[in-house]
This record gives C-alpha cells, structure tokens and sequence, in this order.
C-alpha cells in the first residue's frame, strides 16, 4: 500500500484498500453464512422460542405452531437464505471489525493503532453480549405486544416479519452494548478524558433515553426501560474506567518529567 512521504494515501489507492477490505468481508461472511444454511433447522427452532416451541410440533406432528406461519411460494426458501445471511454477519464480526480497522489504521500512529486493536477485541464480545440480551427479553416484549391483540381477533404473524423483529432487537442491544467501548478507545487514543465523558451525564443520559425510545424495535415501556438502564450503567462504567486511565497516564508523564 503505498503512501505519500506525509503519510497520506493517493484517492486511488484508497478506493483499492476500500474494495479489497469490503470483499475480503463479504468473502468471510458468505463462508460463515454457509455455517447458518447447515444449521438452519437448529438456529428457526431456536429464534422462535419466543413464540412457539417448533421442536415440540414437530414432534406432535402439528400443522401449525403459535401464531407463526410461512406464506408463498419462495417463503421458506427466502427465510432460509436470511438466516444464512445473518448468521453469517455474526460469526464473521471478528473478521469484518478487524477489515475495518485495518483501513483506517494507515491514519492512526502506532500506540493508536495498538489501542484499536483493543477495540476490536473487545467489540465483538460486547456486541455478542448485547445481543443475547436482547433475545433473553423477546419473550417478555412479544407477550407485552401480543397483549394488545383484541380477544375476538386471532394475531397471525408471518415469519419474516417475526424474523425481522428479532433481528431489529438483537441489532440495537448490541449496538447499545458498544457504548463503552466506543467511549474507552476514545479515550485511550486521547480524543476524550475521563471528565470529559462524566461531566455532560445529564446529556448523556438523555440522549440513551432517546435513541432507545427513537431506535428500539418494540414500542413496549418495558423493553425500553430493560435496554436505556443497562446502557446508563455502562456509560457510568466507561467513564469511570477512563478516570482511572487518565489517573495513570497523568502518574505516568510526573514521573517521566521528574528529576
């Protein structure tokens, strides 16, 4: 990869770096994806505990389970690639997190580039964790919405739209579960200090409280409340972690300018 004696990559080189990073992700995705085509018939029966036991119809030999169904010709075929596809992006996160990095890492010096690497093992664990929270607290969300259903009605709900549901979910609680991570690698390459993260909490804490009642997939208080604490908490935690990180650089610099 080739640079200018300043540090900066020509246009054209960085469109190449761009597509080679892009690919060699999709690359690894489709690989994985390939993971979720095998295991489809585990991972369907696992999404849609939430709502039905699909193992135990089966076994029943029921035609139906819960309120769930498949509708048209290209339904069940479709519904298997887009469990491919997203089983896929999750395995795949190490890899594509690290592509990511690695394109901008030409514009990062070298302690910061070391910090970043922390980002990136430290994001996919936190998304993971975000993510399986999220579906811990789907059955309470969809037995709070499915309360709404009026007694004399039946809710039928197709598949993907359920599907499309989880995934909406699981997505924002990982992504709210990056917060502090995002907050430390900021304040590891000194873009933000410790104080600089606490003292604006009041912002913050709105600000949770309103990507979560702007973003979440379930209109339900419960599930709102279930994802703005955890992320309040984790906001306090990061800013606490990046105190004591400024603590120790600034010990760090005394003792290399003392005598």
């Amino acid at each position: 990869m080739s640079t200018t004696p300043a540090g900066r990559m020509p246009l054209l080189e960085h469109l190449r770096e761009f597509r080679k990073r892009v690919v060699r992700s999709a690359v690894a995705i489709i690989l994985f994806a390939g993971v979720g085509w095998y295991f489809y018939t585990e991972i369907i029966t696992q999404l849609a505990k939430p709502v039905c036991d699909l193992a135990l119809a089966r076994e029943s030999g029921s035609d139906s389970c819960g309120a769930l169904y498949i509708s048209g010709v290209l339904g069940p075929i479709n519904l298997q690639i887009k469990i491919a596809i997203l089983t896929g992006i999750l395995l795949a996160a190490p890899i594509w997190l690290y592509q990511l990095w690695a394109f901008i890492a030409p514009a990062l010096h070298r302690k910061e580039k070391r910090n970043s690497i922390l980002f990136i093992i430290a994001a996919t664990p936190f998304f993971s964790v975000g993510a399986y929270f999220g579906y811990t607290i789907l059955p309470l969300a969809i037995r709070v919405l499915f309360g709404f259903t009026p007694d004399a009605l039946n809710n039928l709900v197709r598949f993907d739209d359920y599907l499309d549901f989880v995934t909406r979910t699981m997505f924002f609680f990982g992504l709210g579960f990056e917060l502090p991570v995002f907050l430390i690698a900021l304040n590891l390459i000194g873009a933000i200090s410790g104080r600089g993260i606490l003292k604006p909490w009041r912002i913050w804490v709105f600000a949770i409280t309103l990507f979560v009642a702007g973003f979440s997939p379930s209109p339900d208080p419960l599930s709102m409340i279930a994802l703005a604490l955890p992320l309040v908490g984790l906001y306090f935690l990061a800013g606490l972690i990046a105190l004591a990180n400024d603590r120790r650089r600034a010990k760090k610099a005394s003792r290399a300018t003392s005598p």
